[in-house]
């Protein structure tokens, strides 16, 4: 670790070595001699000759395939003091390896066929390992859900008590939250495609040349490219650029997925405050500096705070793709170069947080049972109210006379400190023909929870089961915390 420079939290702190990797020089350069290969392959295959003999060689695609993952970084460092530019140093770079070769690395190819190409199959990638650990939390939460579905707890509105419901059915919405940016970030990686090779307006215009003006054979440029770099296809039309709007949309849901973390880490960090729910925490961990007894919810504060990053991030592509004029400017490239990368290193520490957190959340039933049980009176009135009907009172006077009662047994709780008693006066008023013992046996919080649990099996098999069933093969993951 460096010590006498800024060095960026989110790759040493936060950030799997798998996401760092994804946006590693290597990653980004390795990528670019796939493309260089790619490009002179397909030239080769579509028959670029000049005078009746073969512009590019077998023995040529062989050497720079030789050379493809071995880069001489300090070669193109040192050429790119002289010339200012990064793929023309790296092209020079390349070209001293393959010799034989050099002359037709990258021919007829602006920067952004290196560039954007690479910026599209890195963000592929990412997507594809946010997906991983997106289905990975799915799977924590889908087990935390079915074994708690049946727990009463309290349920809160404008975080005051409401109608009761149950632990499993609380991290079923956090589920649906997450469900919800599966749908988003399906969508999205199902439509990446790559820029192709378009020329520095998008026209082509150099490979028109190239190939004496055979639009048949130039239309198979894109295609072929494509295929061999693993993707179905390329944008039909561009400029310079893929257009900025793809990066937008990338960080949108990469927003989306914190916005949902920011939820769920929020209710844990509420729940945790009531002593009904608490986070992980490790044998050794300290709580705070100065309160030796302190268990703070630290890992759900940091997934809150990086999630907040990532929301505000989201602006950032946006604000680039409206800006760009006509075919393409460069006041994206130092945005792009922060925005996109930081957004998927913060995304990355979230989901690992979330894994974790969900991994090892311990959950307290008498804690939650007590909290319960001083509220439940209030909830079971309208049950006693009916009751009180069915023996052959008047709906409207018992809902007055409950009212009443209420705001006595509210002002005992508040204003003298003492335990909820409303369940005594109901039963000293003579408007209610029920016994304290008869009332007492209606405080089982398990009738107060409606369908919670049902609704809990039903949304597990009916919509979370089949979508991990159909991604068993990134299941098994093991969540990285570094701090």
């Amino acid at each position: 670790m460096s010590t006498d420079r800024y060095v960026s939290p989110l790759s040493e702190r936060y950030a799997s070595k798998e996401m760092q990797y994804i946006f590693s020089p290597d990653m980004k350069f390795r990528t670019w001699r796939k493309l260089w290969i790619a490009l002179a392959e397909t030239e080769m295959e579509l028959g670029l000759s000049k005078d009746g003999r073969p512009v590019i060689t077998q023995e040529q695609i062989d050497e720079l395939k030789a050379h493809a993952q071995d880069i001489n970084y300090d070669v193109a460092k040192a050429r790119e003091k002289e010339v200012r530019h990064d793929v023309m140093s790296h092209v020079y770079a390349y070209g001293q390896q393959c010799p034989g070769a050099a002359g037709i690395i990258h021919l007829g190819a602006t920067s952004c066929y290196v560039g954007d190409n690479t910026d599209i199959i890195v963000m592929t990638k990412a997507l594809e390992l946010v997906r991983r650990k997106l289905i990975n939390v799915l799977q924590e939460l889908k087990n935390f859900a079915d074994k708690y579905k049946a727990q009463p707890t309290l349920a809160f509105t404008h975080f005051q008590p409401a109608q009761p419901t149950t632990v499993g059915k609380r991290a079923a919405l956090w589920i649906q939250e997450f469900m919800l940016d599966l749908e988003d970030l399906d969508h999205v990686l199902s439509g990446m495609k790559l820029l192709g090779s378009k020329g520095t307006t998008g026209t082509q215009a150099s490979f028109l040349e190239l190939f004496n003006g055979d639009q048949e054979t130039i239309d198979k440029i894109d295609p072929m490219i494509a295929q061999k770099m693993g993707f179905k296809e390329c944008y039909p039309v561009s400029g310079q650029t893929y257009s900025r709007k793809v990066d937008t949309r990338v960080a949108n849901v990469l927003a989306g997925i914190a916005a949902s973390a920011h939820k769920m880490s929020n209710d844990i960090r509420l729940l945790q405050h009531l002593k009904e729910v608490e986070e992980p925490f490790e044998k050794s961990q300290i709580g705070s500096s100065a309160m030796a007894y302190k268990r703070n919810p630290m890992r759900s504060e940091r997934i809150a705070s990086l999630a907040r990053y990532v929301m505000i991030d989201a602006l950032n592509p946006a604000i680039t793709s409206a800006t760009q004029w006509f075919e393409r400017t460069l006041d994206d490239s130092a945005n792009k170069r922060l925005s996109i990368p930081e957004g998927f290193l913060a995304v990355d520490g979230i989901l690992d947080l979330c894994f974790n957190v969900v991994d090892g959340l311990v959950v307290y039933p008498k804690v939650i049972e007590k909290h319960m049980l001083s509220e439940l009176p209030f909830m079971a009135t309208e049950n006693i109210m009916m009751d009180a009907v069915k023996a052959g009172g008047n709906r409207q006077e018992l809902h007055e006379r409950i009212r009443e009662l209420s705001m006595e047994a509210g002002k005992t709780v508040k204003v003298e400190g003492k335990e909820n008693n409303l369940l005594e006066l109901i039963a000293a008023d003579d408007a209610f023909p029920m016994s304290l013992e008869e009332l007492q046996e209606t405080m089982e919080p398990s009738r107060y929870v409606g369908r919670a649990k049902e609704q809990v099996e039903s949304f597990l098999e009916k919509v979370v089961m089949p979508v991990l069933d159909a991604n068993k093969e990134l299941l098994g993951m093991k969540a990285e915390i570094n701090v």
